[in-house]
Order: C-alpha cells, then sequence, then structure tokens
C-alpha cells in the first residue's frame, strides 16, 4: 500500500506536509494536495460472493471464491480463486476505508440488509 495514513480516501489524493517555517510565517494556508499515481494496467477483475478471514497473530489472510450454492449449506466445495495476506495495520485501514465507502453507499441507496432471508422475505412482500 503506497500511503500509511489513518484517514483512508477514494480520490488517491493526501495532503502535503506543512512546514514549521510556513505555519510560523502567517495565516493558515490550505494544504495542498499530492496525486498518488497509480498503476492499474495489470489488474485482473475477478468476482467473489465468498470469504474467508483467517489469521495469525502478525497476518490477516482473506480467502475470496465463488459459491456456486449461495443458500443453505453447499454440497459442493467452494472453489477459492484469490488470497489477500496483509498486516493488521493494513487490515485497519482497509476497513475504515470500507466502512466509509460503505456509509456513502447506504446514504445514497439506503441501508444494505445482510441478512438473505430478510431480502427474500421483504422482497416477496414487496
Amino acid at each position: 500500500m503506497a500511503k500509511s495514513s489513518d484517514n483512508p480516501r477514494n480520490d488517491a489524493e493526501t495532503p502535503a506536509q506543512e512546514t514549521p517555517a510556513a505555519t510560523a510565517a502567517g495565516p493558515a494556508v490550505p494544504p495542498q494536495r499530492q496525486q498518488i499515481h497509480i498503476d492499474d494496467s495489470k489488474v485482473v477483475a475477478l468476482y467473489a460472493n465468498f470469504c474467508r478471514v483467517m489469521g495469525t497473530p502478525e497476518e490477516l489472510i482473506l480467502d475470496f471464491g465463488l459459491n456456486p450454492q449461495p443458500f443453505g449449506i453447499p454440497t459442493e466445495p467452494i472453489a477459492v480463486t484469490q488470497r489477500i495476506i496483509t498486516n493488521f495495520f493494513t487490515a485497519k485501514r482497509m476497513l475504515a476505508a470500507l466502512q466509509m465507502t460503505i456509509q456513502r453507499h447506504e446514504a445514497t441507496f439506503g441501508v444494505l440488509e445482510t441478512d438473505v432471508q430478510k431480502r427474500v422475505t421483504r422482497g416477496a412482500g414487496a
């Protein structure tokens, strides 16, 4: 991960560092934003509807895959196709970024119901 700030941002920009001379010289000047350049030319996009979380005292392991049987207990094995191994500091920044993104989505489109049974029941009554 290119940045280590605890303030997650979706716009890939971070405020520039203020110098002591700049702050002592006079009124506060809004910090300039620095653009972080990202090369996504080798990105492979995959869909996952299954995630397994495991870990050690030092690392967090996230497995992603496709569950062909999303209702009930699957009768065939779930193929895990992607694994992300990260440290807990990066995982915490990722959690904050995901929380902020979900909050924005829910503010725009409404609350996301994660219980499938409630979504099916609500959809049948509508």
